[in-house]
């Protein structure tokens, strides 16, 4: 949990200089380019599940 606060906080201040400096912000800004970022983790989490399995069929 201490991992995810540090995380949410470091986003914060680095959007916070983004908007201070005028930069385009760092992340996708949309709801599906969101959705996206999601859907990469939950397929990277899918793969640690699933391959355990995959190499009790194939062996």
């Amino acid at each position: 949990m201490k991992i995810v606060l540090l995380s949410i906080l470091t986003g914060f201040v680095v959007g916070f200089v983004f908007a201070f400096m005028k930069l385009p912000i760092p992340a996708p800004p949309a709801l599906p380019g969101i959705m996206g970022i999601i859907g990469i983790y939950l397929g990277f989490k899918a793969y640690e599940v699933v391959l355990p399995w995959l190499q009790g069929i194939l062996r």
